[in-house]
């Protein structure tokens, strides 16, 4: 038995999902890779990812691992499949690592961006990739909103309803904040992050900037532990995961 590990990238608008799902509708990233890769090793494979990214979220370092019995040379592995993956699902980098790794146990923190576009108009070009906001952000305000989040904290408030997990407590070790012009990239990197936390913390900083909500409400917000005191769900075509750590 072969433990693969494998970095992929995936354009995630046509998805509902990484995740598998029940139900009948589009298709996920993990039931169109454990297909693929199915025919491809001529064995039922079950693939296991770091992160469950939502509908809609783009992935350039998405980390998933797989078991196979097959003895296909590792190097082969990255072309045959790209040759038979959907245009907007990529195999970038595989490697054999030891049985006992899992992509999400294993890892040990993740790197997200988030793009906004702060025009008075969208761009013709690009509009699955960003957030546009017509209205003009304060860079100021947002910068020191995004401070007060970082660290460790309970972030019930910045969590999807209904999201069963044994703590809500994670550890932001930075938000960082880049503009060039019209453009803004939020950068978070955590040891984990709940269902929608950080969309929930972009939404949440964009009303700080459009002077919305006070910064003494993102305090409110992370001390009530509800989360109708946080701010709305950004949408997803903004996000990407850019990279995901292990030991």
């Amino acid at each position: 038995m072969r433990n693969i590990k494998a970095i992929i990238q995936y354009d995630g608008k046509d998805y509902c999902g990484f995740q598998r799902q029940s139900k009948q509708g589009s298709p996920s990233i993990q039931e169109t890779l454990e297909k693929l890769l199915s025919q491809a090793f001529h064995e039922k494979i079950t693939v296991y990812s770091a992160g469950r990214t939502d509908s809609g979220v783009h992935a350039l370092g998405q980390v998933i691992n797989f078991y196979t019995k097959s003895n296909i040379p590792l190097e082969k592995i990255v072309p045959v499949l790209n040759h038979r993956l959907p245009e907007d699902i990529v195999f970038s980098k595989v490697e054999e690592v030891p049985l006992e790794f899992h992509a999400r146990k294993c890892a040990l923190g993740k790197y997200y961006q988030y793009h906004i576009y702060n025009g008075q108009q969208p761009t013709a070009i690009g509009r699955r990739y960003y957030y546009w906001v017509a209205q003009t952000l304060d860079e100021e305000l947002l910068r020191r909103g995004a401070k007060l989040l970082e660290g460790t904290h309970d972030f019930r408030s910045f969590c999807a309803k209904g999201t069963s997990v044994k703590t809500f407590v994670r550890t932001l070790y930075y938000i960082r904040v880049e503009r060039q012009d019209d453009w803004w990239t939020l950068h978070f990197y955590g040891n984990g992050f709940l269902r929608h936390m950080v969309r929930i913390i972009t939404g949440t900083l964009i009303d700080v900037a459009l002077k919305r909500r006070s910064l003494e409400g993102i305090s409110i917000a992370l001390d009530g532990k509800d989360r109708k005191l946080a701010g709305k769900t950004a949408p997803p075509q903004g996000l990407v995961l850019k990279s995901v750590y292990y030991p």
